[in-house]
C-alpha cells in the first residue's frame, strides 16, 4: 500500500491547481490519471477548439483580405492541417503540465474507490486522510436510437477527413463554436438545438444577435427542435419534431453536442459518496464521506475549466469569489456573459435597469471591420451594483472581465462610467453603456 498526504484523482484544472498547492504545501502528493495529463480542458476541450478557432479566424480574414486593401490569391483552406496545428499546441501545453507536477507522483491508471481514505489502481492500494475527486466531465449523449452513428466533440477533433455537411445536435457553447469552425473551412452546417434559442442560459438579447449572425453566415439553425433518432440511408439522417411536425435533416457526419456529464469514479456510490447530477458537495466541497472532495466539472455546479481550478483553489485555502465567475463561447463573434441574465431579473422579482451600446458606434470596432455587436449592462435600481453583463462582438471574451472584476470589488455602475477609458478601444463600448445608465 501506498500512503500519502493527498490523493487527487484526475489531472484536469481542478487536479493540477490542487496538486500545485499541495506540492508547495510539502504535502506528500498522488495523482492518479487514467487518460492524458491535463484532462478535458487541455486534451479535448478549451485548449483544442481555441486552437482551431483561431485558424478559423486567419481564414475569415485572407477571404476577406480585399475589405482591407489586401489582394490574396489562392486560399485554400485546410481542416486538417487545422487539426495538426492543434495537436502540436496540445503537445507543448501537456509537457509544461509534466513539469509542473513533476514533484507529484504521477500514477497512471482508473482508480477505484474501496474506502473513504483508500483507492485501487491495477491492484495497487493508495492511502491518504485527504481524497480530491476532480475526474471533470465527458461528452453526453442524448437518449435516441442511432447515437452510434454520430460523432462527439472527441471525435470530432480527431477527423481523418473533412466532410461537406454536418448536422450538429445542440447549439450551446461547445455546438455554436463547432459549428462557427466547420463553416469558415466549407462544411455546410446546420445546428439543431432543443431550447426556444441558441446558447441556452445566456441572455435571450445576446443569444438572437449570435442567431441572426450566424444566419447571415450561412449556418442554418433550427431551434424547438427535439432530435429522436438517427440513421443511416447513404448518407446520415437526423430525424426531429417542430412544432408538431416530423422532419430529417441529411448530412454526411453528425455531431452530437448535447453538453457534458460529470465522470463518477468506480465505487464512489458503493462508499456512501452521494451523487445527484454531479456528486453533491457542501460549500467547503466536502462530499458526504468525511475527508473526500470533489471539484470542478464532477460536482455539476459549474462546469467552465477557470470555475474548476477557483474551487479547487478555494479547497486548498484561497480566496477566490466564486459568485462572480465569467463565461464565453468563442463563436465568430465571441459571447461573454457575467452574473444574471435579465430574464433571472424578471423571475427574482429584482429591481434592475439596463443599458445596452452597439458596437457599430465604437470606432475601433468600425476600424477592426467588426462592428456587429451589442452589448447590455444590467444594474439594481437601487444600489446602482452590478448585476449582469451580455456581449456579442469581437474580444468579449476578454471585455467581460472589466466587469468581472467591477462586480467583484462591490463596485457600482457609476464606478465604471468614472473611470478614464483609452481611445480608440473596444472597452468603450463597456463605458457607453455605463454613463447611459447615469
Amino acid at each position: 500500500m501506498r500512503k500519502s498526504d493527498i490523493i487527487i484523482i484526475g489531472s484536469g484544472p481542478a487536479g493540477m491547481e490542487v496538486a500545485v498547492r499541495a506540492v508547495a504545501s510539502g504535502r506528500d502528493t498522488v495523482i492518479i490519471e487514467r487518460d492524458l495529463l491535463g484532462g478535458t480542458c487541455l486534451n479535448r476541450g478549451c485548449i483544442p477548439t481555441k486552437a482551431l478557432c483561431r485558424s478559423a479566424e486567419v481564414v475569415r480574414t485572407v477571404r476577406e483580405a480585399s475589405r482591407y486593401g489586401v489582394d490574396v490569391e489562392g486560399c485554400t483552406p485546410s481542416l486538417l492541417r487545422a487539426l495538426e496545428r492543434k495537436d502540436a499546441i496540445v503537445a507543448e501545453l501537456r509537457g509544461n503540465v509534466e513539469m509542473m507536477l513533476s514533484k507529484a507522483e504521477i500514477v497512471r491508471g482508473e482508480a477505484r474507490f474501496v474506502a473513504g481514505d483508500t483507492v485501487v489502481v491495477d491492484d495497487m492500494e493508495y492511502q491518504a486522510p485527504m481524497i480530491v475527486i476532480a475526474t471533470g466531465s465527458r461528452a453526453s449523449v442524448l437518449p435516441i436510437e442511432g447515437t452510434e452513428h454520430a460523432l462527439t466533440s472527441d471525435g470530432l477533433l480527431s477527423l481523418k477527413s473533412v466532410p461537406e455537411s454536418i448536422c450538429v445536435i445542440g447549439g450551446g457553447v461547445i455546438g455554436v463554436e463547432f459549428a462557427c469552425i466547420l463553416a469558415e473551412f466549407g462544411v455546410k452546417v446546420t445546428v439543431v438545438e432543443y431550447c426556444r434559442e441558441i446558447l441556452p442560459g445566456f441572455d435571450r438579447d445576446i443569444a438572437k444577435r449570435l442567431h441572426n449572425l450566424l444566419s447571415r453566415r450561412g449556418i442554418d439553425i433550427i431551434t424547438s427542435a427535439a432530435v429522436t433518432g438517427i440513421s443511416v440511408d447513404g448518407c446520415k439522417c437526423v430525424e426531429y419534431t417542430a412544432k408538431g411536425r416530423a422532419a430529417v435533416i441529411k448530412a454526411e457526419e453528425v455531431l452530437m453536442a448535447a453538453g457534458r456529464s460529470p465522470v463518477i469514479p468506480d465505487g464512489a456510490a458503493e462508499i456512501g459518496i452521494e451523487v445527484m447530477r454531479g456528486i453533491t458537495v457542501n460549500d467547503g466541497f466536502a462530499t458526504s464521506v468525511p475527508g473526500v472532495y470533489a471539484v470542478g466539472d464532477v460536482n455539476g455546479r459549474l462546469m467552465l475549466a477557470h470555475a474548476a481550478s477557483a474551487q479547487a483553489a478555494c479547497l486548498m485555502g484561497g480566496d477566490m469569489k466564486l459568485s462572480v465567475i465569467p463565461a464565453a463561447v468563442f463563436s465568430s463573434p465571441e459571447c461573454a456573459m457575467v452574473g444574471v441574465t435579465e430574464e433571472e431579473c424578471k423571475e427574482q422579482n429584482i429591481a434592475f435597469k439596463t443599458a445596452k451600446a452597439m458596437f457599430r458606434s465604437n470606432g475601433k470596432a468600425m476600424a477592426m471591420g467588426e462592428a456587429d455587436g451589442l452589448l447590455k449592462i444590467i444594474i439594481d435600481s437601487a444600489s446602482r451594483l452590478i448585476l449582469g453583463c451580455h456581449i456579442c462582438g469581437p474580444h468579449a471574451s476578454d471585455l467581460v472581465q472589466e466587469i468581472a472584476v467591477a462586480m467583484s470589488g462591490g463596485l457600482t455602475i457609476d464606478t465604471v462610467a468614472d473611470t478614464v477609458h483609452a481611445h480608440p478601444t473596444l472597452g468603450e463600448v463597456v463605458w457607453d453603456a455605463a454613463r447611459s445608465l447615469r
